[in-house]
């Protein structure tokens, strides 16, 4: 058992969190939250989001604001989802889009980008090797370019990606094999579309993990199988979860992050509040936030406690 205080697990609040304010204030908003480092999405035409093109007075406000209150950025959040794609110049056009966030992430000082793994649905018709091969190629020729920035591509366990599964994206991981590409655990994900428990993920990602989103839920209908028509998020009708402060749901947080540090994880937890999507589910962000940091807080404690008592 790893043992050690608060701050070996850094808090981070993300900007999903935040829609009604810009990035700069949902900063601060974290600050207040008493959070301890920050991820923003990277996504044009969403106010708590950084665009794509023309953003570099927003980054040196986020660089001033960053050093101002203390707050590192730990990762960008971008939404591209046509690495695996048929089409050649949408493959492309991604690459490039990637290349750019990762050169924004550096000037930040972020070492995570967030990577969806293509889209692809479970009943898609089709042969599912190509679109996986083309997913393998572009995160190559990424992950050098990814490497000389400083970051590291994390690919999230997410619905209606190549990678729903703790098992296919480890596959991706092991086959792109490339230092620059690593996991990006969210077991929530996992949960609500009916994939690994806790336990056998963190099993399987083990010293994989370079980054974690950590929300909560609670089931409203267990037995509905998961089927959303969009990657991003799962429209209401299509939902089977409600959305709550992390803490306060069915997920086994604490004995999720008694998994991360026992298998030497050392990065940031980021509270992927979901409050863009689900707001009616959820109190306003900063009571959210420090109720879900003070969960996560009281977590570690108890771990790190009882790992010093054996």
């Amino acid at each position: 058992m790893k043992t050690g205080n608060d701050r070996e697990l850094r808090i981070a609040g993300h900007t999903l969190g935040t829609p009604e304010q810009g990035v700069a204030d949902a900063m601060r908003l974290f600050a207040a939250a008493g959070l301890d480092a920050a991820e923003l999405i990277w996504q044009s035409d969403y106010r708590s989001g950084i665009p794509e093109s023309d953003n570099a007075e927003l980054l040196a406000e986020i660089r001033e604001v960053r050093d101002e209150l203390q707050l590192p950025v730990v990762g960008l959040t971008p939404y591209m989802t046509a690495l695996n794609s048929l089409d050649e110049s949408a493959r492309v056009r991604d690459i490039e889009r990637f290349v750019s966030c990762i050169r924004d992430a550096e000037s930040l000082g972020a070492g995570v980008v967030r990577v969806y793994a293509g889209a692809y649905a479970p009943d898609q018709s089709g042969d599912r090797e190509p679109l996986w091969q083309r997913l393998v190629t572009s995160l190559g020729e990424l992950a050098p370019i990814a490497h000389e920035h400083g970051v590291v591509l994390a690919v999230e366990n997410h619905f209606n990606t190549m990678t729903i599964t703790a098992q296919e994206t480890v596959d991706l991981v092991t086959a792109v094999d490339h230092p620059a590409v690593g996991i990006l655990y969210d077991q929530a994900n996992l949960t609500f579309t009916h994939g690994e428990a806790s336990e056998r993920a963190l099993e399987l990602q083990r010293g994989q993990i370079r980054h974690v989103h950590a929300k909560d839920l609670i089931f409203v209908d267990r037995d509905r199988p998961f089927s959303s028509s969009d990657v991003a998020t799962v429209a209401g009708d299509e939902r089977a979860v409600r959305s709550r402060v992390v803490g306060e749901g069915e997920m086994d947080w604490e004995g999720i992050i008694d998994g991360l540090l026992s298998g030497g994880y050392g990065g940031a937890i980021s509270l992927e509040y979901e409050y863009r999507w689900h707001p009616q589910d959820l109190p306003e962000p900063l009571d959210g936030f420090r109720r879900g940091a003070d969960a996560i807080r009281s977590y570690i404690r108890s771990i790190v406690r009882e790992g010093e008592s054996q």
